[in-house]
């Protein structure tokens, strides 16, 4: 986030670091992702951290208030973890949280927040969008297949294709007949929005319930997925892909993943040449759908609470507007 968090100030960020053994010689603000927060430190050891605060008010999708959200991220870090650790062969691909002095991943700061610490690791970012080359595609694909064909630690949770954002779509799609003016700028143009495709975007809700149903019927077993592994998640070093923010891992079917590498029957067979099941064209398209119905659930909610003009606010419309005109696009290219 470029804004930097309500309520949180860099003392408390510091001070929440002695449970690691971490003193920061050296401290900055990193304005980078959407949703957590981040520092960048260097200790007196000369170790080099990178210092995640994360917004228990934004992570619905392990459950209601934040002490539910609290617990999934503490489950996800551990699952992180776990994988790293693993014996006798962890996977050296996943950036992994550093266990504090209790052996825990995550620590509380406040009511609505928590910190998690991790090895600042060195190599070239990408970036949410990028374009991959199909050598990265092929690396990527047989990542994938590797951690998909891992053992889940118990911390692993099982993880339902429906988005728990659903509920706010609804209610918007719901509530969209009044103006929204009063939370801030975006409010009122963002309802317009959605009265403009309403009808494009209930049947892309109608398509999302008939792909989970197909999914439900007839889904493979489950493995332990990334849930994001997309460019912004990925530091390259060398031919090494190291894979970042495993704030969203659990089980779930490896289409879950694979929608937003693969780009076509080639990467596909790839996959399965490394180890993976033949992935299933009907899951895929409904990971592809909930991830951008998701998005535009989350984007409503941010705009529809009361905000100002900001840039993370403004990349929020922007991001909204770009979903929702994709989604009926497709809509329409389905009817």
């Amino acid at each position: 986030m470029e804004e930097r968090p309500d309520g949180i100030e860099d003392p408390d960020v510091r001070h929440a670091l002695d449970a690691w053994g971490i003193d920061p010689v050296t401290w900055e603000y990193a304005p980078v992702g959407f949703g957590d927060y981040h520092w960048t430190a260097a200790d007196t050891r000369g170790r080099r951290w990178f210092v995640t605060v994360a917004d228990l008010t934004r992570k619905s999708w392990y459950g209601d208030g934040t002490e539910a959200a609290f617990q999934g991220l503490r489950d996800a870090m551990d699952t992180a973890a776990a994988l790293r650790d693993a014996e006798p062969h962890g996977l050296d691909f996943v950036v992994a949280p550093a266990r504090n002095a209790d052996g825990g991943t995550v620590r509380r700061l406040g009511s609505g927040h928590a910190v998690s610490v991790f090895p600042l690791m060195s190599g070239t970012p990408g970036h949410f969008g990028d374009t991959l080359t199909a050598h990265d595609r092929g690396l990527m694909v047989e990542l994938l297949a590797k951690l998909h064909r891992t053992a889940p630690p118990p911390s692993a949770r099982v993880l339902p294709a429906a988005f728990a954002t659903r509920p706010q779509l609804d209610a918007a799609l719901r509530e969209m007949g009044g103006p929204w003016d009063g939370p801030g700028p975006y409010a009122e143009p963002a309802r317009r929005l959605l009265l403009d495709h309403a009808t494009a975007l209930r049947g892309r809700l109608g398509e999302f319930d008939r792909l989970a149903g197909e999914l439900k019927d007839g889904g493979g077993p489950l493995v332990i997925t990334h849930g994001e592994p997309h460019p912004g998640n990925v530091l390259r070093v060398g031919e090494r892909r190291l894979l970042l923010d495993w704030d969203t891992v659990g089980l779930a079917v490896p289409e879950r993943d694979l929608w937003l590498v693969a780009e076509g029957p080639a990467d596909l067979a790839r996959y399965e040449e490394a180890g993976g099941r033949g992935p299933d064209p009907s899951a895929l398209a409904l990971y592809r759908l909930r991830w951008a119905l998701n998005d535009v659930a989350e984007f409503l909610d941010v705009l529809r609470a009361p905000h100002g003009r900001t840039p993370d606010i403004e990349q929020a419309w922007r991001a909204l507007a770009g979903t929702v005109e994709s989604l009926a696009a497709g809509a329409q290219g389905r009817s």
